[in-house]
């Protein structure tokens, strides 16, 4: 038995409510159980209770014995003086206030339903699964699930947006600098990923703007601050940029000592650090109003016109500076630009419309669903025990819930928990 479920049984009320009393049987009517406290303090606060047909409004404690209660050195804590009910799974003392008064005690255990119980139990039982539920994961009615996996959409959203916010803050407000940040580490993807992101952070976006109208000029600027011209290549494009990277570091004062050396060990050639900043910088060439398209395009297509960017004319025969390949357009897959659109395009849309008052949930929902489902271990594993995910918003969903809930064993703050404690 964990507290947690104890606070759980009290929030929802799932007890009897009806005939509920104190260890000294005096009767007990709530009227409200408070508000749910997860920081220090009472566990719920502006509780309304009537006991014994006396009005009391104050704050509930919730323990497994009411002992506990000197164990947390409550009696001497003047933040449990408005105490006004101690409930507990089991009742091995009085407890008292500061001031000596005893606290009504109410021992929870007897009014709860044992199918209850068992659930909860059989719930939390350890034996080597992946997920807590994964027996009756695939029962879950479907009307909950979708519900649930919606809403833990717009949370992983809330927390990509609060990133944005740190971003924004840095960049001074400057969105255009924010979306450039997040292309940057995105465009890295997981091997590279921190070090595009501080690549973008070693220069300021005012930079970017007055570069991008040369496509060579941008590229030997972010080539420059990866640290990719470094070398002695007799390739004429690799010369040109040196000589132009030289000419814009001093230019511009630019340093690149913090930023982290680019990564080619087991990557994809498609993947090479090479590609994907020459593709970077092709988009930013081609699109002077980046963020403010992205804010104003609505419809999947539109985003992969955007996005439908090759390398320059240089990569299509090289992955590297100093070997040919086959030619090829190495344009920007589909499946890539799936990624930016989940990662980093609709989480500024969504962020850009909280700052601007809006709310764009449903045009979010709209785009998200129409994005196939990421393919993963966590993805392929709820698959396993129940296919549900047909969309972006599902792949992203259960990322979240497998991250946020299943692996913190926060089953009782999970609408599946919920639905299989009381089912």
């Amino acid at each position: 038995m964990q507290e947690d479920f104890l606070h759980y049984i009290w929030r929802y009320k799932k007890f009897d409510v009806p005939n509920i009393k104190t260890t000294n049987l005096e009767t007990i009517s709530i009227i409200s159980v408070g508000d749910y406290n997860q920081n220090s303090g009472p566990d719920f606060f502006n509780s309304q209770l009537n006991i014994d047909n006396q009005l009391w409004a104050g704050n509930v404690e919730i323990h497994l014995r009411s002992s506990d209660w000197f164990v947390h050195n409550h009696e001497v804590d003047k933040a449990y003086d408005n105490v006004i009910l101690h409930v507990v799974w089991e009742h091995d003392t009085d407890i008292f206030r500061r001031d000596n008064s005893v606290i009504p005690t109410l021992e929870i255990k007897s009014y709860i339903d044992n199918g209850l119980i068992k659930n909860y139990e059989k719930l939390f039982l350890k034996d080597n699964k992946w997920i807590n539920c994964e027996n009756d994961f695939a029962q879950v009615d479907e009307f909950v699930l979708q519900n649930w996996l919606e809403r833990l959409y717009f949370e992983r959203l809330e927390r990509k947006a609060f990133n944005i916010e740190q971003l924004l803050a840095i960049s001074k407000n400057d969105w255009e600098s924010v979306l450039f940040k997040m292309l940057a580490k995105n465009f890295g993807l997981k091997v590279n990923g921190d070090a595009f992101l501080s690549m973008a952070n070693s220069l300021d976006f005012s930079v970017i703007r007055k570069s991008k109208s040369n496509q060579t000029n941008l590229e030997a600027l972010l080539f420059g601050q990866a640290g990719l011209l470094q070398g002695d290549i007799q390739e004429s494009y690799f010369i040109d940029l040196v000589k132009q990277y030289a000419f814009l570091k001093q230019k511009f004062k630019l340093s690149n000592t913090q930023v982290s050396p680019v990564l080619f060990f087991r990557l994809r050639p498609p993947n090479f650090p090479t590609i994907r900043l020459s593709q970077l910088a092709n988009i930013y060439h081609k699109h002077h109003n980046l963020f403010s398209k992205i804010i104003e395009t609505n419809v999947l297509n539109d985003f992969y016109e955007v996005f439908n960017m090759p390398t320059s004319p240089f990569w299509q025969t090289h992955f590297t500076f100093n070997k040919t390949s086959k030619k090829s357009d190495k344009k920007i897959s589909k499946a890539f630009m799936d990624l930016l659109l989940i990662n980093t395009i609709i989480p500024i849309k969504f962020s850009y419309a909280k700052h601007q008052g809006k709310n764009i949930d449903d045009a979010i929902i709209t785009l998200i669903q129409q994005i196939a489902s990421e393919k993963n271990n966590i993805i392929n594993k709820f698959d396993t025990l129940k296919k549900v995910s047909s969309s972006a918003l599902q792949s992203q969903s259960l990322i979240q819930l497998k991250t946020e809930y299943c692996d913190k064993n926060k089953c009782l703050q999970c609408a599946i928990g919920n639905a299989l404690i009381i089912k």
